[in-house]
């Protein structure tokens, strides 16, 4: 697995760097600044990137906005934001895509470097790597209480293969019915949960993290 990260501060950085090495991640580039982050993914194309979202210069979201553009750019590339903060003014944008592909993680939460690595192969695997409390915390303000009480049997087996990453033809395959079956009920779900149509397309997304919210807090 080869791995660019971006973090400013170079003990953090150099640190991070060693203790991929010693598991044997490939660290192709270890950066301080978006920008920089931004080229050495072009010029090394990895199989993931580790980004803080705080970076030079303006030290805000310059990090979380290059992972946007990273996602936009490098589909191939994964994204693991590995942060102290969580940030919820370009959450849509960086999980607009989906699911593949992309983390989030609380410094502060990883206690151990084995599981880590395990979640950033996951990330470079196409896979997600979601801390629980960048959920609640990202989704809190966007969603309405008990709204998958609302859902139907039918319509909460939908959500919960959505979850999973399936398409609507995967889905109809698992339940045995149609995709136009599949899509009303998503339709239903989306309408259910207040999510109407928007550019961005992300409602997929967002119906999901709901769901996996409402599922860590046990209903």
């Amino acid at each position: 697995m080869r791995v660019v990260i971006a973090e400013d501060t170079a003990i953090l950085r150099d640190g991070l760097a060693q203790l991929l090495e010693l598991r044997g991640v490939e660290v192709v580039a270890a950066v301080a600044d978006a920008e920089s982050l931004l080229a050495a993914v072009a010029a090394h194309r990895p199989d993931a990137a580790v980004v803080d979202i705080r970076l030079p210069p303006g030290h805000t979201d310059e990090g979380l906005r290059a992972a946007v553009a990273l996602r936009r750019d490098h589909p191939g590339t994964g994204v693991l934001i590995f942060s102290q903060y969580v940030e919820t003014a370009y959450a849509d944008r960086l999980f607009g895509a989906g699911f593949a592909g992309v983390g989030y993680l609380l410094k502060e939460r990883v206690v151990d470097i084995g599981e880590f690595v395990d979640a950033l192969r996951r990330v470079a695997a196409g896979g997600t790597a979601l801390d629980p409390d960048v959920v609640s915390q990202l989704f809190t303000a966007s969603r309405r209480a008990g709204a998958l009480d609302a859902l139907t049997p039918r319509e909460r087996e939908v959500l919960a293969l959505m979850a999973q990453g399936r398409t609507n033809q995967s889905i109809a395959s698992a339940l045995t019915v149609t995709e136009r079956a599949v899509e009303k009920h998503i339709a239903h779900v989306f309408s259910k949960l207040d999510l109407p149509p928007s550019e961005t397309g992300h409602r997929r997304v967002l119906a999901v993290l709901r769901y996996l919210e409402s599922e860590r807090a046990g209903g």
